[in-house]
């Protein structure tokens, strides 16, 4: 690995190890084996690394819930939702310390532009790749218009059960209940 993939697998065992907020520049220094100053030369900031580092990390734990739904021959979209929603239930312990970090980026982007464009920049492939993972398309097909409805939907469906599960892990539904609950919300009565 080069200094800079050094520094990134450093910074994201302190996001799980310190959290976002109270991992140091030593920290991460320590946990990289790479010399102090090579943050600044590689990342310009301990922040825009910890930043970098989250934005990675989130995405390589969206890539292993894509491959638990992809992995599985289903028909229709309501049973690839089904599996995501599964795959997130089931990856939000073993990921909860990364979900906190994540959430401390989305604050943090508001006082810092690069982070937020970056969370932007995710924000948009994430609703993409979320819509072509239920529709079961390459995310090549999946038109702006979709994207916007369904990719932002699903987005905010597992934002939200992010939330739901760092504030009170008792409180997400099965997911039988959650699938009862979007049912319900699209039904035709």
């Amino acid at each position: 690995m080069s200094q800079r993939e050094d520094l990134l697998a450093g910074a994201k065992k302190c996001l799980v190890d310190k959290g976002y907020t109270k991992t140091t520049a030593r920290d991460i220094a320590a946990a990289s084996g790479a010399h102090l100053a090579s943050i600044g030369y590689h990342f310009g900031s301990k922040d825009n690394l910890m930043n970098t580092a989250v934005i990675e990390a989130t995405g390589e734990w969206g890539d292993a819930f894509e491959r638990a739904v992809r992995a599985v021959a289903t028909d229709t979209p309501e049973e690839r939702a089904r599996l995501l929603i599964t795959a997130l239930f089931d990856t939000l312990p073993e990921q909860r310390d990364l979900m906190v970090a994540s959430v401390q980026a989305y604050a943090q982007a508001q006082f810092d532009e690069g982070v937020r464009t970056a969370l932007q920049d995710g924000m948009r492939e994430g609703r993409r790749e979320l819509a072509a993972l239920v529709l079961g398309v390459p995310s090549e097909q999946v038109d702006p218009g979709t994207v916007a409805g369904l990719g932002s939907m699903i987005h905010n469906v597992v934002t939200g059960y992010v939330l739901q599960y760092l504030v009170d892990p008792g409180m997400l539904p099965t997911v039988d209940q959650a699938m009862e609950g979007l049912e319900t919300l699209l039904a035709d009565d």
